[in-house]
């Protein structure tokens, strides 16, 4: 049996983190069993990162990695029809996600125009979390931001970084089906995976409201929301 270990969820989304909430869509899409189980330690996880599958014993951490493990070992054909090209632009979007990571959670932690309600918004829903280990977490996190870059920009021009991703997204996903065709593939999970954890944060980053107003972006969410909320994954 698979095993997902991935951040709780928030305001209604499976995993309050793009890369979790990725693979989460990824497998309900696929039909795959697996329980999920929300933490908030990574300790335990591969590389100290969520998040991570139990596939029988066998842990799998990074989502790219673990999609990559679940479709050799389990022959899925989620992909199957997509030709080189397309896969080459699959790549391309999942590296531009990477970049939007660092701005959506930039957003969270780190602009004090955003933070205080994502806080409450973590302390309402997860009464275990406490102001002082969120703070905890909001300085490692300042640490990370620093280090890899986007924390060294102003909020204007780290938000401009976003946008610009959004854009392309906004510029290439159509409007009334999905990336490659009238069938979900991995790609539109990875597109999912973020969007999800903007627009359905009722919090007014510039990465909401631009996504708030472009119809394709949230037709595109809300098709791949309901697509994976249809059944529920055993307990």
């Amino acid at each position: 049996m698979i095993t997902l270990y991935s951040y709780p969820e928030l305001f209604g989304v499976a995993d309050n983190n793009g890369y979790g909430l990725k693979v989460f869509a990824f497998l309900k899409l696929t039909g795959i069993a697996f329980i999920h189980r929300h933490i908030f330690d990574a300790s335990a996880a591969p590389r100290g990162q969520l998040p991570y599958i139990d596939d029988d014993g066998e842990a799998v951490g990074d989502s790219e990695t673990i999609i990559a493990h679940l479709t050799h070992r389990y022959g899925l054909t989620i992909d199957g029809g997509l030709t080189l090209a397309q896969h080459h632009t699959d790549h391309l979007i999942t590296r531009m996600l990477d970049n939007l990571y660092w701005v959506m959670s930039y957003s969270r932690w780190q602009d004090e125009n955003y933070w205080p309600a994502f806080r409450d918004a973590l302390l309402a829903q997860h009464p275990s979390l406490s102001e002082e280990s969120l703070r905890e977490a909001q300085e490692f996190n300042s640490m990370r931001y620093y280090y890899q870059g986007i924390g060294r920009y102003a909020p204007a021009d780290a938000y401009a970084r976003g946008l610009a991703d959004l854009q392309v997204l906004a510029d290439i996903v159509p409007s009334s089906r999905f990336l490659h065709g009238p069938a979900p593939a991995t790609v539109d999970a990875a597109i999912y995976g973020f969007v999800a954890n903007i627009y359905f944060f009722p919090i007014e980053t510039p990465l909401r409201q631009f996504v708030a107003a472009h119809g394709n972006l949230v037709d595109h969410c809300m098709a791949i929301h309901a697509a994976i909320n249809s059944t529920v994954e055993p307990a």
